[in-house]
């Protein structure tokens, strides 16, 4: 079938019922269940906070809530359900498994051996040593004991605006904005500022971002900031927390090689871009660069909290080390699921689409751009976008007011999406239909218009 058609009937949307607003969101039963809910649960995303509707159930790319209100889903569960809510075969798989055998701690299934066979298949180059764990920060950790277990050095290095999960190693990795982790850094622990094409920190004598000149800051940085002992460079191939940042092309195979003269690992954190939500199994492949060490997950198992860390033949002895098993890492409910995404992605021919709808979007939010003042910028790979809001384009000053403003618009228009202050991240299902998808961003189109008339910047 071609990429351009919709894949999967399970999962086709009537945009005559979808979306549907019976009731404005968030409505009664949403709000009341809301309240109910925390006075007890705390800890709330930014995304909820803003806009507090309680959901009652999901199928490929709708979402439905109490009151009875469809939307399109925009989020997959912040880059989790890249296959879609709900996908017949996983939940299959899941329930098969779960009637079987739910945990066995880390001795050996049938399940868990042909979905190590299946990762070996499909992962790039020689990434062929795998433990499973059951978070995204989980596998950090893990990843990042991996690297220091087999190059004998304790510091690493990450990026300005990189976020790699939420207990204190993670933490360390990113911006510690809260005294609750500390206030201080764990040692050892150093960050860099990292390209990105709309905001460079060094450009070309024409205006083009200068990649090299980042590549001898961190000549510089190793050699004057660190103690010489740096195990690994750890980055998101494209930043998600951060506001759908890419890399330009020619980033990663740069900071590849400076890794191999100075005999530091890579460590790609893929738990937001693996398994095809870019149109590849690992982003990184996108520019012919193979990492040492690869944390995986969200999509990894549709919506199953299960996860991973691979590495490259030399160092996956080195998970003997770091006593890398867990209690919930490679159940086999978690790894019928996971086994049951790759195969779908597979069988779907689910890459290509991808890249198709990459394509498609990416026509659109283009032409948003050009008719929109406050639309700084538009960027996307496979599905995963970002649309950056700001005061004004030649000072590129954020718009944090307007990122509010549009979420909310678009969220109360039947669009369940992902907000980021100044940035709207996007990331819709990988199953989804072309004017699905077109109609999600004529809705943001819309929201943006009523924005901009709002604020006094309409054309």
């Amino acid at each position: 079938m071609a990429v351009g058609a919709a894949q999967q009937n399970w999962a086709h949307v009537d945009l005559a019922t979808v979306p549907s607003i019976v009731v404005p969101p968030p409505g009664p039963r949403s709000r009341e269940l809301h309240a109910r809910c925390t006075k007890y649960f705390k800890g709330l995303s930014g995304q909820v906070k803003l806009f507090p509707v309680a959901f009652e159930s999901g199928h490929g790319c709708v979402l439905t809530d109490v009151d009875g209100n469809r939307y399109i889903d925009f989020s997959s569960g912040i880059y989790v359900t890249t296959l879609g809510h709900c996908h017949p075969k996983i939940v299959e798989a899941v329930q098969k498994a779960a009637a079987r055998l739910m945990n066995c701690h880390d001795f050996t299934t049938g399940i868990k051996t042909r979905l190590m066979e299946k990762l070996a298949e499909v992962l790039p180059g020689d990434l062929n040593g795998f433990q499973l764990y059951d978070s995204g920060t989980t596998a950090v950790e893990a990843g990042m004991r991996v690297c220091r277990a087999a190059t004998g050095r304790h510091e690493l290095v990450s990026c300005y605006y990189d976020f790699h999960g939420k207990t204190y190693g993670a933490v360390s990795l990113a911006e510690i904005r809260s005294i609750a982790y500390g206030a201080v850094r764990a040692p050892g622990m150093h960050m860099v500022p990292r390209p990105n094409t709309y905001r460079p920190h060094w450009t070309k004598p024409d205006g083009t971002i200068d990649t090299d000149a980042y590549i001898r800051f961190y000549e510089e940085y190793l050699e004057r900031a660190t103690v010489n002992q740096v195990a690994a460079f750890v980055l998101e191939p494209i930043q998600g927390w951060g506001g759908s940042i890419m890399p330009p092309d020619d980033f990663f195979p740069k900071l590849r090689a400076l890794c191999d003269r100075r005999g530091i690992l890579l460590m790609a954190d893929e738990v937001l871009t693996s398994m095809g939500r870019t149109g590849r199994f690992l982003c990184m492949e996108h520019w012919n660069t193979l990492p040492d060490v690869v944390s995986i997950g969200k999509g990894f198992g549709n919506g199953f909290p299960v996860t991973a860390v691979a590495v490259r033949e030399p160092y996956k002895e080195s998970f003997e080390a770091i006593s890398a098993s867990s209690s919930y890492g490679g159940n086999p409910m978690a790894c019928a699921a996971a086994l049951a995404s790759i195969e779908v992605i597979q069988e779907e021919n689910l890459l290509e689409r991808a890249v198709h709808l990459e394509e498609v979007a990416m026509r659109r939010m283009r032409r948003m751009k050009d008719e929109h003042p406050i639309i700084g910028d538009v960027r996307g790979k496979g599905c995963l976008f970002g649309i950056e809001l700001v005061k004004d384009r030649a000072t590129k000053e954020p718009f944090d007011k307007a990122g509010a403003m549009v979420y909310q618009k678009a969220f109360a228009r039947g669009l369940a999406w992902i907000p980021a202050g100044h940035i709207l991240r996007m990331s819709p299902p990988i199953v989804m239909e072309d004017e699905v998808l077109l109609r999600g961003l004529d809705i943001i189109d819309e929201a943006v218009g009523e924005t901009e008339r709002e604020l006094g910047y309409a054309r």
